[in-house]
């Protein structure tokens, strides 16, 4: 139990991390019901120019920015193979995310990792100070919120949520959904590739494969915040706060479950397992929900 309350303040500096990363996905998931799987390749895009940009001289928040515009573009390449090609948006992620790959590669130089040390390098946060990683993060995270609630809530914000809603209606009211479906698609890889950069400068490294899986901890993150402050948090911006929370969440039974004997190699296993019980969790609740107000008919009639 002791090893595991000194490890709590670091989980809880990776949840805000990747909690960002799950804001990302809650722009595709949630606001336009889509699934983006090319968050995997624009997660590592983020680190790995962050790590190059850094470490070839650029100021932290310049090479912060080139990021956060590297995945822009991966989401801007997903949004075209889907709306000018006609790719299914899960297939069109999948190619965006099979090509950055090598892409990320060409960044770091064709080596598999780089890494950024804090001590040649002024850094926005760092793993050598814990307490500080995590002031630092919940401040960018509680900035990204209110600048997405502010967003979300003008006239392109509510296309984009109209979009999400009912495509028919969006286009019968005048909204170009193509439109608002590469906007969404930029967005969320934009704010990905940011969290990318953001865990590089924490861990001091930046890998090729540091994305792989990133899509089922975003999605983690955004249902076990939805399962669990879904009936607390009604406001847009406190919605988008709970993916943080979620986030936060997921690591801290990650690291007690690890601190239990769980294999290191199991954890994708694991993961995997948490996302689909709780994505299962609405639809156990709608079945039980159904079924009370029958039993209740059916005990009525046979009085």
């Amino acid at each position: 139990m002791v090893a595991f309350l000194n490890s709590l303040p670091g989980a809880v500096a990776q949840g805000i991390i990747w909690g960002i990363m799950a804001i990302g996905v809650y722009v595709t998931f949630k606001i336009l019901d889509m699934a983006d799987l090319s968050v995997d390749g624009s997660f590592a895009t983020g680190g790995a120019v962050l790590v190059t940009c850094v470490t070839g001289g650029m100021n932290v928040w310049v090479a912060v920015l080139a990021a956060t515009l590297a995945g822009c573009l991966a989401g801007l390449v997903t949004g075209i193979f889907h709306t000018k090609f006609g790719i299914p948006a899960i297939l069109a992620g999948i190619l965006t995310q099979l090509g950055l790959y090598s892409i990320n590669l060409r960044i770091l130089g064709g080596q598999a990792n780089k890494t950024v040390s804090a001590s040649n390098y002024k850094l926005m946060l760092t793993l050598r100070n814990i307490p500080g990683a995590i002031i630092v993060a919940a401040i960018v995270t509680l900035i990204l919120i209110i600048v997405c609630y502010f967003f979300f809530g003008t006239e392109i914000g509510e296309s984009l949520r109209a979009t999400g809603a009912n495509q028919h209606m969006a286009r019968a009211n005048g909204i170009n959904t193509d439109f608002t479906k590469v906007l969404g698609l930029v967005i969320s890889n934009g704010i990905v590739a940011f969290s990318g950069a953001v865990l590089a400068q924490y861990q001091g490294f930046a890998d090729v494969n540091m994305g792989r899986g990133a899509i089922v901890i975003g999605l983690a993150a955004v249902i076990i915040g939805e399962v669990i402050f879904g009936k607390i948090f009604k406001n847009f911006a406190l919605r988008l706060l709970a993916a943080v929370f979620g986030g936060i969440i997921y690591y801290v039974v990650l690291t007690l479950v690890l601190r239990m004997g769980l294999n290191a190699n199991d954890l994708k296993l694991f993961s995997a397992l948490v996302v689909a019980i709780f994505l299962g969790v609405p639809f156990w609740k709608n079945k039980i929900s159904q079924k009370l107000p029958a039993r209740k008919n059916e005990d009525s009639t046979e009085q």
